[in-house]
């Protein structure tokens, strides 16, 4: 645990004390967000903190490549390089699309190569535990990886709408993923708990711990869409890296036959099952109003909570419920005796639907007299 807190220390703190000096960069070279309709600041704020979150990374990798332990991960693959240059990639692409607008082949063709590359160096899916473990052709496997990147990317990219949303929830999600690759790392035969996976979250959580001080609201800096999509990428490349790597034969604490089977599938999709459901709720509300399924509007799920009354950072703080209730009950089941995580998810669904519903009473100013 001593290497994983030493990874997770070096990406926080490099990428704290780089924000400050990328905030500097985007304000130089004109990357600010300006105030659009669907927006919820009031004053233009600068962006490119994606930046900040790659240097932070590449340092964790260069630590990590020096320690005992984790160094065997770059013996024995060239994944993480894989990892750190596809980040790179879809890192400057966000950043170029920070600075001046890409249109979305380009931003499309971009996620493809980053994915693409992260495959070229064997950070792939292996197998999918359908059926048990079904094994597909190389071409096949290649594809739903560049796939899964895509999908992911744009899901941290489509909720990156609050100050510290998007570094919160992925945050949570991939402590949530890093708790459960770790304890299972210590089934494998024999264990060995220094894993990619393992690896990509813990420097992922110290990013995001890095860079949310200066991300949560009143936030001095945006991460971006270099932020959004190098965050996606990152959490892609730790589920890709697991998923596939457990056997579902194997017994994961109390857990049942049933549910081995299908966690590996479930808790990628459960971390980010957030951003999933407002992107399925986009889609079908645009569609229904005749709009195309892609056109930004002011009717996401932090929208909606800030309409009923709750303050930013209230929205914020109940949008990370709502993402620890899905992520931490789901990875629960894998270690927990199943009426112990229903329990548990029940009464934090209890607590997370009273205080969604309870917001802060608006008043109305009265007119001087």
């Amino acid at each position: 645990m001593r290497e994983f807190l030493m990874v997770l220390l070096t990406a926080a703190i490099v990428t704290y004390l780089a924000t400050p000096l990328v905030r500097r960069l985007a304000l130089r070279i004109g990357a600010i967000t300006a105030v659009r309709d669907r927006d919820v600041h009031s004053v233009p704020i600068p962006r490119l903190g994606g930046l900040a979150m790659l240097i932070g990374f590449a340092a964790a990798v260069v630590l990590g490549s020096q320690l005992p332990y984790h160094g065997q991960l770059f013996d024995d693959t060239p994944a993480l390089y894989g990892v750190l240059a596809g980040a790179t990639i879809i890192t400057l692409l966000g950043a170029v699309d920070d600075v001046r607008d890409l249109d979305w082949l380009t931003k499309l063709a971009g996620q493809v190569l980053a994915g693409g590359i992260m495959a070229f160096y064997g950070v792939r899916l292996l197998s999918l535990p359908i059926l048990g473990v079904t094994v597909l052709p190389e071409p096949v496997m290649v594809a739903l990886t560049v796939l899964v990147v895509v999908i992911s990317t744009n899901a941290v990219n489509f909720i990156d709408g609050l100050d510290g949303l998007a570094a919160g929830v992925v945050l949570i999600a991939a402590s949530a993923f890093f708790g459960w690759s770790y304890l299972v790392s210590r089934n494998f035969d024999p264990p060995n708990v220094f894993s990619v996976a393992t690896f990509i979250s813990a420097a992922l959580i110290g990013v995001c711990l890095g860079f949310l001080p200066h991300n949560f609201h009143p936030a001095r800096l945006f991460m971006g869409d270099a932020g959004a999509l190098l965050l996606g990428l990152l959490l892609a490349a730790a589920t890709i890296s697991m998923t596939g790597s457990v056997d579902p034969n194997s017994s994961l604490a109390s857990a049942s036959a049933a549910t081995a089977i299908l966690l590996p599938l479930l808790i990628p999709l459960a971390i980010l099952a957030l951003p999933f459901l407002d992107i399925l709720l986009a889609v079908l509300r645009r569609t229904r109003a005749g709009q195309l399924p892609w056109k930004p509007d002011r009717g996401h799920l932090h929208h909606r909570l800030l309409d009923i009354g709750h303050s930013h950072r209230r929205a914020v703080v109940l949008l990370y419920l709502w993402s620890l209730l899905i992520a931490a009950g789901t990875v629960s089941f894998a270690f927990l005796p199943s009426w112990v995580s229903a329990v548990g998810i029940a009464v934090l669904l209890v607590v997370a639907i009273a205080l969604t519903r309870r917001a802060a009473p608006v008043t109305v100013p009265h007119p001087p007299r």
